[in-house]
């Protein structure tokens, strides 16, 4: 197929170029996606007027696209600070700790409870709820607390964040930037992430246990309090303990999984998927919410609904305000270009990333293999941001790249992008990322980040190497 490639495409790919230098850099790249889409506005309307409405409408259109994502997990955060306060996450976990007898049960252990809970509960959350019930646990038991926070970390902000089945947040993003179904993605997902999983969570643990046996081993503990001095009457009063009688927290802790469980068991009895899947899991929660609440706070229920949702909302707008200038400039790769300004494209196109990956396949020997390797260093780049979900649009839109040229592989390659930038920024090798989890078990965030470098290069090359086999 010959494609005319115009002056768009080429700022397009300009502006790619612009946004992995400064990834690389680890500067921010929101301003230089705002110039991105005004530089193609202007192309396209060639007016100053059209191109500055276009900044604000692709953000009207990235957030429409996001919106659903933003929503589940602001629920879900909301949710989890009742739990929380209320101690039904402490006993929703305690009947497991007496499996952990040894440090290998504690570090397995945990990692898996991390990985089943941030499934359901996304990982910054699930670090609260799991970490300071079983982390003294493990300590007791001799697993030292680098370790469990290495356990949280690679099963939470690892496995399950970039897999990301339950809430399908991850998937939604890459999904949308390469053109393809979520249901896609996340089926090309699986076996990428089992392997990277077991590669990168049984190497840091023989590592562990290496370095403890040969005396190399360093714990890594600090302190990580801020000096921000006594909190508050109104901060005491927002984070004391809600009291809740034993049975009834006993109850609630029982109720909630088997309504989660109901939930799977409903998205595979009636194949819900995608956005379906999402708002029954996001409708349970806020069910679950009003309960406890109404039922911990009593009079004062009515209001304090509404107070953990506005707390649920101010983080999922915190975690997704950086992503939306920058997946409005990639969604523009896309559809959303004719959508905001029509027919603008030369005849015959069908979306500037699959126009440029046309043009590639005609003047680039591109193959299974340099499109895996290439999409690894990708994902690993823009993840350096330590966000793991602002860059993965670049990646979903890559892959689309690559896969017209080659004429495969456009989910293997997506959902390659998608789980290398989720390991690399969402949590396990960036230090400003690793703070939940550091700060919970109470080490050095560049000490956990070094103890996972390692296991993490093992995982991506092994994925890698498994990828190109799969395209």
């Amino acid at each position: 197929m010959d494609i005319h490639l115009g002056a768009i495409h080429y700022v397009y790919l300009v502006f790619i170029v612009f946004i992995l230098a400064l990834l690389i850099r680890r500067r921010d790249t929101t301003m230089i996606c705002v110039a991105g889409i005004f530089a193609l506005g202007l192309l396209a309307t060639e007016t100053l007027s059209g191109s500055v409405s276009g900044i604000f409408n692709s953000f009207v259109y990235a957030t429409k696209e996001l919106l659903g994502t933003i929503m589940i997990i602001s629920i879900i955060v909301a949710m989890s600070r009742i739990l929380i306060i209320t101690g039904i996450n402490e006993a929703m976990v305690a009947p497991l700790t007496r499996f952990l007898r040894t440090p290998a049960m504690a570090y397995w252990g945990i990692g898996l409870i991390m990985m089943v809970t941030s499934l359901f509960f996304w990982p910054s959350p699930a670090v609260a709820l799991v970490g300071a019930v079983l982390l003294p646990v493990a300590l007791r038991v001799g697993l030292p607390a680098l370790g469990a926070a290495m356990a949280m970390n690679l099963f939470g902000h690892g496995i399950a964040l970039s897999g990301d089945y339950i809430i399908q947040g991850a998937p939604k993003l890459t999904a949308d930037a390469a053109g393809l179904p979520v249901s896609s993605v996340m089926e090309a997902s699986i076996p990428l992430v089992i392997v990277m999983g077991l590669v990168t969570t049984v190497s840091a643990f023989w590592m562990m246990r290496r370095d403890q046996k040969n005396g190399t081993w360093r714990d890594g503990l600090v302190s990580l309090k801020g000096g921000a001095g006594p909190l508050t009457a109104a901060e005491e009063e927002d984070t004391a303990p809600v009291f809740m009688s034993a049975n009834l927290r006993k109850g609630l802790a029982i109720a909630i999984p088997l309504l989660f469980l109901l939930d799977l068991a409903g998205m595979f009895a009636f194949n819900l998927q995608g956005g379906d899947a999402t708002a029954l899991v996001g409708g349970t929660a806020v069910f679950i919410l009003i309960v406890i609440t109404l039922l911990a706070h009593r009079n004062e229920g009515l209001e304090k609904v509404t107070s953990y949702l506005i707390e649920g909302f101010v983080f999922g707008f915190q975690v997704f305000g950086p992503v939306i200038p920058i997946a409005a400039f990639f969604y523009l790769g896309d559809s959303a270009f004719t959508e905001l300004y029509g027919s603008t494209l030369p005849a015959g196109s069908h979306g500037i990333v699959n126009d440029l990956g046309v043009a590639l396949a005609d003047h680039v020997p591109l193959n299974g293999a340099v499109g895996a390797v290439t999409l690894t260093v990708i994902g690993a780049i823009t993840g350096l941001d330590g966000s793991g979900f602002s860059g993965i649009s670049l990646a979903g839109s890559i892959a689309q790249m690559f896969a017209a040229a080659i004429h495969s592989g456009a989910a293997t390659l997506t959902a390659l992008g998608q789980v290398t930038a989720i390991w690399v920024g969402g949590g396990t090798l960036i230090p400003w990322a690793l703070i939940p989890a550091a700060a919970i078990c109470g080490v050095s965030p560049f000490e956990l980040a070094r103890r996972n470098l390692k296991p993490v290069l093992l995982g991506l090359t092994a994925m890698t190497v498994v990828a190109i086999f799969l395209i």
